[in-house]
């Protein structure tokens, strides 16, 4: 698939963020490039997205996912809180996921207001997760036998799979003469979800694009195919507007998830 040159435009600006993974060799940057952006002096911080996703199940709106990813001097922060319709206090939960500039997980933290919260840090070579059920409970921790690059998926966090889809794209797409073209090709990624304490293997593919209508206003979107031994999910994402997550569809659970 060949982009014309506001996508490239806009897979430029994702490269100079150096958003979750590195897109220095995406971008075809030389080693004197690197060499000047290390010396540069870092961004105290700066807004890479942020917005809401609505969960709607059966036609009718649940919940609400509220995000806002920022580089704060070159480590990517992926801030989450999902809130019920109903407005319960009980039902919302709160998730923090901080990476390097090379997309290596620093830390995972999630909480709900109703009780119970979880880490997920790296030791050694390994992921661990520590888990607190109740306030004042010992902690429980388990390893996982995953690297740091590992992606975390948590639940009913679907800024999680955008941050996922920016790094499948950097790992099919190159610049070449000019040129940005991108490989309709599956990827494989172990993945952590740790609210289930389990690790799974996912797959992301680039289907192509299409016309969908959101909201009443038809668009043409970029179609990503994801997919687990349980489950198969489709994500459109504007390649013209920075590869921005636009819509999730989960038939199995007659789910759509849309950006506000």
């Amino acid at each position: 698939m060949k982009f014309d040159t506001q996508v490239k435009r806009a897979l430029a600006l994702i490269v100079a963020l150096n958003l979750a993974f590195s897109f220095t060799a995406f971008a075809g940057a030389s080693a004197a490039d690197k060499d000047k952006k290390d010396k540069a002096k870092p961004v105290t911080s700066q807004t890479v997205d942020s917005g809401s996703f609505g969960i709607v199940i059966r036609g009718q709106r649940v919940a609400t996912e509220t995000f806002n990813i920022e580089l704060q001097n070159g480590n990517s922060i992926i801030k989450s809180q999902l809130k019920e319709a109903s407005g319960a206090d009980s039902g919302s939960q709160k998730s923090d996921l901080e990476l390097s500039s090379s997309g290596e997980l620093l830390r995972y933290e999630w909480s709900q207001t109703s009780g119970g919260s979880l880490s997920v840090f790296p030791d050694n070579d390994f992921l661990k997760e520590r888990i607190t059920s109740t306030a004042g409970a010992k902690p429980a921790e388990q390893a996982f036998l995953l690297p740091g690059s590992s992606p975390i998926l948590d639940n009913n966090f679907f800024v999680h799979r955008e941050v996922l889809a920016w790094k499948y794209l950097n790992g099919v797409c190159q610049v070449s003469g000019g040129d940005t073209k991108c490989k309709q090709e599956a990827a494989d990624f172990g993945a952590l979800v740790p609210q289930d304490r389990t690790s799974m293997s996912v797959r992301m593919e680039l289907v192509g694009k299409e016309k969908i209508t959101i909201k009443g206003v038809e668009r043409e979107l970029m179609r990503l195919n994801l997919s687990a031994e349980s489950f198969q999910w489709a994500l459109w994402v504007d390649d013209h507007d920075h590869f921005k997550l636009m819509r999730v569809s989960i038939p199995a659970d007659n789910t759509v998830v849309d950006r506000d």
